[in-house]
């Protein structure tokens, strides 16, 4: 008896233990900044920190090449000219097709002017538009680079934490917030053009994750794996994942990760019922990074499965004995059958 007290008093002793999921004393008033964010007293989740393997989303707004920049395919160019044909003026955008030559109209044929820098282009189309005008006036200006649709579009971060930007290098986004990333964006651009400006929005979170599991002794547990992005409940979770099965309980909670190494656990009950039932939302917690929403299994099912998953041995046990003698049986019926026919 001693020893038993002695044991129950260690235990009792312990700093940290599990807890009984629907005990009263959980649900008990705690201080105001314990508390909990609820479906109506949501918070703002810290600034998310990009890391593998998101998806961002890079827009261009700015690509203006360093000097002397030298005209590529697919650039835009504005052209304007003085002195042309009365009915075939050039003052429009022009596009430097694949083989890097613009088209000025029938009335003056193409030009190449891919690998030459803006003034170079200028004095090449001036020289050009004289073998049909008398003195013309050229002016070019790059409008858009064709490196600014190369930039734009959708990136994965890779396993190392870097987003990859072709032939303008690799950029580390790790641990970055979206703010962060741009700056780290426009000034490894720099490098390329003249005072970049890009934007930058997270369009895929899929490090910062929740997990839903159902339990089911039957066919296994089902665990699912969902992005959070700031607002999800627990209803929201189960609605995710179709709501409850077949074999799913009301009983509900929220196993949610200490900070820190304490090796305790932290859980919060939900009550299913209240929250679908009388759309009592102090149990329909908002959902943090990490959190595992738990949905047990009813009792009746798996006190029914284990009794099966007991008695099936035996059972099937029976059943081979029970073969065996009825083969027997008909063994020894058809001999009989058989001796009585061939005496005649």
């Amino acid at each position: 008896m001693a020893a038993w007290m002695m044991i129950c008093f260690l235990f009792g002793a312990a700093g940290c233990r599990s807890f009984d999921f629907y005990t009263k004393t959980l649900m008990s008033p705690v201080p105001g900044n314990l508390e909990p964010p609820r479906e109506t007293s949501m918070i703002s989740l810290p600034a998310y920190r990009v890391e593998a393997p998101d998806v961002l989303q890079i827009e261009v707004l700015k690509l203006v090449p360093r000097p002397p920049y030298r005209i590529d395919t697919y650039d835009l160019m504005m052209i304007r000219a003085a002195g042309t044909l009365r009915d075939a003026p050039i003052n429009d955008y022009f596009l430097v097709d694949d083989e890097g030559a613009v088209n000025l109209g029938p009335a003056y044929g193409k030009i190449r002017l891919a690998g030459l820098t803006i003034d170079e282009a200028t004095r090449v189309t001036t020289d050009f538009l004289k073998q049909i005008l008398r003195e013309p006036t050229v002016s070019i200006q790059l409008t858009r680079s064709g490196g600014t649709q190369q930039i734009t579009g959708t990136y994965l971060v890779q396993q190392d934490g870097v987003v990859n930007l072709r032939q303008y290098g690799v950029v580390n986004v790790s641990g970055k917030t979206v703010s962060e990333i741009k700056q780290a964006m426009e000034k490894h651009l720099e490098q390329f053009f003249d005072s970049p400006e890009v934007t930058v929005d997270v369009v895929g979170y899929n490090s910062e994750t929740y997990f839903v599991i159902r339990e089911n002794s039957i066919e296994g547990e089902d665990v699912v794996r969902l992005p959070i992005t700031g607002n999800e409940t627990v209803l929201d979770a189960i609605g995710s994942i179709g709501g409850m099965s077949r074999v799913s309980s009301q009983r509900v909670w929220i196993a949610r990760p200490v900070p820190g190494s304490f090796g305790c656990e932290q859980i919060l009950p939900v009550d299913y019922l209240s929250i679908t039932r009388g759309a009592d939302s102090s149990t329909n917690y908002q959902l943090l990074p990490g959190d595992r929403v738990f949905i047990a299994e009813d009792g009746l099912v798996a006190t029914s499965y284990f009794i099966t998953k007991l008695t099936s041995p035996v059972y099937q046990l029976l059943n081979i004995t029970q073969l065996g003698r009825s083969t027997t049986k008909s063994l020894q019926i058809l001999g009989r059958g058989y001796n009585s026919q061939t005496s005649f």
